[in-house]
């Protein structure tokens, strides 16, 4: 092909190298020309690639010198103020030794009241009647009824036969004071009047169970449409000022005991901050091996503590038992903390606009703070608040205007 298309070839073989050509011809001189400029060319082609070459290890060096900055996570100021994103110094305070241990939530003992049948009958819980539920003083827990039951109600006849006696005491009152009959007489009748009185009970006659206190029913004993007997327990009725928290430490950690002052809990109903006895005006009612309640292998620790209406008595708890303090001890809240696949890590603010991941080593935690031993100096900024909005950024390719990873 070469012999056909000779000046085909000279004319394309330079394309790729000078990209452009004044002309081509087949005579020798020109032909010499063009070799002299394609030598040139290389020339400049290796110069160029020289100078690409010193270009890509300047690119390279500096990327390698914002490599810091790559795997930030970029959210604006305004997003992080959307989202209540917030920060806070990591510094070293003093931090308590701590237990979790499982416990659960008592009514106090002299703020308990057992609410019972007034009659036997069948029972129908109020309304709403659950545990759980504010009731007041006075207010009715069921109503019980004996109809249709065999054998009738008891107090309809203890009521019957004390209008009797009361119809016969009125009659013979004014006998005796006329001297128509004798103070024998007149004595058996008022006894049988008070025999009668003593039978019939008006609380029964209603069917009526009521609370003698206000607080919060923690149990219901029986169902809705029950049988019951006079005088049976229908449900437990606490007070919701004082209750008690009963924390259950395991035997291997009894060398706690004595040091052990206050307790964080969080309610098992509850997803929030745990509870802080300290804020609740808590107090430790026993910590002592001897105040076992015969539940093998644990020690029960006591405390009691104001309610605030937001915990039920009998309600399961995550409790943390709180012991003497240790200086100089990083920790951030617990609402810092991310785990991922089985590891932890908090958020660094780098600025207004970045934040960096950070992989942590956790120590002790009481219920509110968590001990950082490694991964955290003194000084970061540590997302406190918002954590998950800066977790969902991680995988954001959004990036604010006026900011860029470049530098």
């Amino acid at each position: 092909m070469s012999r056909l298309f000779p000046s085909l070839v000279l004319c394309t073989l330079p394309f790729f190298g000078l990209m452009t050509l004044p002309s081509c011809s087949g005579n020798h001189e020109t032909h010499e020309h063009h070799d002299h400029d394609h030598e040139g060319h290389d020339h400049e082609h290796e110069d160029h690639d020289h100078e690409h070459d010193s270009h890509t290890e300047i690119k390279d060096h500096g990327a390698e010198a914002s490599h810091d900055h790559h795997d930030d996570i970029v959210m604006s100021p305004a997003d992080a103020a959307r989202f209540g994103v917030k920060a806070e110094a990591a510094v070293k305070d003093p931090f308590s030794e701590v237990v979790k241990v499982f416990g659960n939530v008592l009514p106090a003992a002299t703020d308990r009241t057992v609410v019972s049948a007034t009659t036997s009958g069948i029972v129908r819980l109020a309304p709403g009647m659950e545990a759980g539920k504010a009731v007041k003083a006075g207010e009715g827990i069921a109503s019980i009824s004996a109809a249709n039951i065999s054998g009738g109600d008891a107090n309809r006849t203890a009521k019957a036969t004390l209008d009797a006696a009361k119809r016969e005491l009125d009659r013979v009152t004014p006998l005796l004071k006329d001297g128509l009959i004798t103070k024998k007489e007149y004595n058996e009748a008022l006894q049988a009047y008070e025999e009668a009185k003593s039978s019939y009970s008006p609380g029964a006659a209603s069917g009526r169970a009521s609370s003698s206190i206000a607080g919060v029913v923690s149990e219901l004993l029986v169902k809705d449409g029950e049988y019951v007997e006079a005088g049976q327990p229908i449900a437990s009725v606490a007070r919701s000022q004082r209750l008690t928290l009963r924390a259950l430490l395991p035997a291997k950690n009894v060398d706690l005991l004595p040091r052990i002052t206050t307790a964080n809990f969080r309610p098992s109903h509850s997803t929030g901050a745990s509870i802080s006895l300290a804020e609740r005006g808590g107090k430790l009612l026993s910590s002592s091996a001897s105040a076992s309640d015969n539940t093998p292998g644990y020690v029960a620790v006591y405390f009691t503590f104001d309610n605030h209406g937001d915990v039920v008595p009998g309600t399961p708890a995550e409790v943390y038992l709180i012991g003497s303090e240790r200086q100089g001890v990083i920790s951030v809240p617990v609402t810092s903390v991310s785990e991922q696949q089985g590891e932890n890590f908090v958020y660094v603010k780098l600025d207004d606009h970045a934040y960096a991941k950070r992989p942590v080593t956790l120590g002790h935690n009481d219920g509110r703070r968590v001990e950082i031993i490694d991964g955290l100096a003194e000084g970061d900024s540590v997302v406190s608040v918002g954590t998950t909005f800066v977790r969902l950024a991680e995988t954001s390719t959004v990036v604010p205007e006026g900011h860029s990873h470049s530098h």
